[in-house]
């Protein structure tokens, strides 16, 4: 077994379940306190995107990766917005949706692989804003964005080592947008078990 082997069998069990602590949180939470439905929505468009691109390239892993957690994120979207999220927030995901159809059937894999490769970027950057915008982020869960991190640093290894362009660069947007989201996250638990600490001793 070569080394892009593993890797792709590691970035396709990730892929498989990075969106499920987020799920899990959901529906324990009950509340969506801190998520971005419009993350989620672009989320679950572009993995659906990059499913497309692995079928039409013939890296099986690539499908298998991010065809199931399309899915998920989609679940995760319509939870969202049953736990308090409103569909005003959509903004991306309708846009991006479009231009994924638009550049798939008019310009082929090779167009689509660039703007894929953007896609980490832009699905990311409405999470960023709402966690660091909002002070309540209870409904978000580090572990989804821990492995989301992790995802993207798998996928980019492998894809220097498949000489793949566009999913170099899909790893380097999705390592740096989800160690924004994870140092947020970080930050607001730290701080919450510093105040909570202040309240116990007085």
């Amino acid at each position: 077994m070569n080394i892009p082997t593993i890797l792709g069998s590691v970035g396709t069990l990730i892929g498989l379940v990075r969106a499920v602590p987020q799920l899990v949180r959901l529906l324990r939470a009950r509340g969506a306190f801190g998520v971005s439905v419009d993350t989620a929505a672009t989320s679950s468009i572009v993995s659906l995107g990059w499913a497309a691109y692995g079928l039409l390239t013939g890296q099986t892993y690539v499908v298998l990766a991010t065809g199931s957690s399309g899915l998920i994120f989609a679940i995760i979207t319509v939870m969202a917005l049953r736990y308090g999220r409103s569909v005003r927030e959509f903004r991306v995901a309708p846009l991006w949706l479009v231009v994924l159809l638009v550049t798939g059937f008019t310009f082929g894999t090779d167009v689509l692989g660039i703007i894929l490769a953007l896609s980490a970027l832009v699905s990311n950057i409405p999470q960023i804003l709402v966690a660091y915008h909002e002070d309540n982020l209870h409904g978000l869960s580090l572990g989804t964005w821990l492995l989301s991190l992790s995802d993207g640093l798998v996928w980019g290894t492998y894809a220097l080592l498949q000489h793949d362009v566009s999913i170099i660069a899909s790893g380097a947007f999705q390592s740096t947008t989800s160690a924004l989201i994870v140092a947020r996250i970080i930050y607001q638990l730290s701080n919450k078990k510093t105040t909570d600490g202040e309240l116990a001793s007085e």
